[in-house]
């Protein structure tokens, strides 16, 4: 089997997936390859399996645009959205184009041959796979090493301790006291499921986060299937939930005021308890500073108002042989603590890339459409929403490759190059103060300040850009034997 493609894509999960068949749809004559570095389609969605795995947003924008999801969920267990990714991969045939167990290690550019080599990493050793055009869709962390603080006294806990990340297959955590250290998406996920046999579940957080309860069944949904077909009413849900996210994720950062009310109060409605919630679940920061956590009919506070779960807001001092002692010196008794403390960033699955021999530091670039670098010929990269669906951007993005490879065809350019605008203006790629983003966030290309340079996270504003925009803004198309001279449009 021949290692040249016209395009190679990394990674095999929803962004992949979805790349490789919007490819099929608007480029039919393209060749392409998956490179995968794991055994299975899926990605997140296949690499994480504690309790209660769950998409961070509801379950229709989560799909693909053109393979409508069919449930009544509004927010999808892991397990089915890695059954939906496979079946996609299956039913557009894009199963056959992947190379499991094959990790990209790094690649390299030549302005001479308009070509990318890429070194990568099977079972047979390193091996070498040539495009005209590379898609990274590798997501934004790492797989292998997740964020893990050092903890005093880890060694001393007697009972088991565990990142979400690596969760043990044969774990009972029934009729057992567990803590879960953190407060965002993972913690908030893990609880409700594990608070459903264990003894008692705590979260342990030193700060709160904004939670807000989305319906576990979409009524509109519901009622629409039973008139419409399924495609439309996919449509019509899908359009109604990306209105709903988009307008509380304007709420919060124009409202933040108003926006802070309406979590107390469903914070509140399952609760009661006002003390408790101004305690455990009022942040210090403003909405959106940090990624909001998302829970289905109040399933965490549920937890918590039954008794089966609580909150506790506080340091760690050390660990000790019967549990966590915090701060104020209580001591958290524990037979499994889970160490929910978040991801570790990594661009670009963690390839190194290199442009004529010139190795390229992402931290020096800027991101073109939040897709491109600058300076770094015929490469996208895959990034999805943080205020909405991954799969909204992730969909825009592949479309706009799509637009890109054909609007190169059609003029005889083999080369497509962001060319980074003049003028010091540059900002974070994302502007959340989370300390995952701030620990890893300057690896990546930044954002501008103008143009096709800012990184919008504003689904609305960015898809009438990626269908229809110039393509030749801020985009320097130039053939092999002209490496350096710009081609007109």
């Amino acid at each position: 089997m021949t290692n040249e493609f016209d395009v190679l894509i990394v990674g095999a999960g929803l962004s992949g997936i979805g790349a490789a068949c919007r490819l099929q749809q608007e480029c039919p004559g393209k060749t392409y390859a998956i490179l995968e570095a794991r055994e299975a389609i899926g990605g997140t969605w296949d690499l994480f399996r504690f309790p209660g795995v769950r998409s961070d947003t509801d379950a229709f924008t989560m799909s693909y645009p053109f393979r409508p999801w069919i449930g009544r969920q509004s927010v999808a267990a892991g397990s089915e959205l890695r059954r939906y990714i496979r079946d996609t991969a299956a039913e557009y045939g894009v199963t056959d184009h992947i190379r499991f167990r094959t990790r990209a290690l790094g690649a390299s550019w030549s302005s001479q041959t308009a070509h990318w080599t890429v070194r990568a990493e099977g079972e047979g050793g390193v091996e070498e796979f040539g495009c005209r055009f590379l898609y990274l869709c590798t997501g934004y962390y790492s797989y292998d090493s997740p964020h893990q603080p050092q903890f005093a006294g880890v060694a001393d806990f007697a009972g088991q301790f565990i990142h979400p990340q690596f969760w043990p297959e044969d774990l009972d955590h029934t009729g057992k006291r567990v803590v879960v250290i953190g407060s965002g998406a993972t913690a908030v996920t893990v609880i409700p499921a594990l608070a459903k046999t264990a003894a008692h579940v705590t979260m342990l957080q030193r700060t709160p986060s904004y939670v807000f309860s989305l319906p576990e069944i979409d009524a509109v949904a519901v009622a629409l299937s039973r008139v419409l077909p399924t495609k439309v009413v996919h449509r019509i849900v899908w359009a109604k939930n990306v209105l709903i996210l988009q307008g509380l994720y304007e709420l919060a950062r124009r409202r933040p005021a108003t926006f802070k009310k309406v979590c107390r109060r469903t914070a509140l409605h399952y609760l009661k308890d006002r003390a408790y919630v101004d305690e455990h679940f009022t942040p210090p920061y403003e909405p959106w500073d940090q990624r909001l956590c998302l829970v289905p009919a109040g399933d965490l506070f549920r937890s918590i108002h039954s008794g089966s779960a609580s909150v506790v807001t506080d340091h760690i001092d050390r660990f000790v042989p019967e549990g966590i002692r915090l701060r104020s010196g209580q001591v958290l008794e524990a037979d499994i603590v889970v160490s929910a403390t978040g991801l570790t960033l990594c661009p670009l699955g963690g390839m190194d890339l290199a442009v004529d021999g010139v190795p390229v530091d992402l931290s020096d670039t800027i991101a073109y459409r939040a897709m491109m670098v600058s300076g770094v010929p015929n490469l996208a990269f895959c990034f999805g929403y943080s205020n909405n669906s991954w799969t909204l951007r992730a969909d825009l993005s592949s479309r706009y490759v799509c637009r890109l490879l054909n609007h190169m065809d059609a003029h005889g350019h083999e080369i497509a190059t962001p060319s980074a605008p003049p003028g010091p203006g540059r900002e974070p790629f994302l502007d959340l103060t989370s300390g995952y983003v701030l620990r890893g966030i300057g690896q990546f290309p930044a954002s501008g300040t103008e143009g096709p340079w800012v990184v919008r996270q504003n689904y609305l504003r960015d898809r009438p850009v990626s269908r229809r925009g110039d393509l030749t803004e801020g985009m320097q198309f130039t053939s092999r034997s002209a490496a350096q001279v710009p081609v007109p449009s």
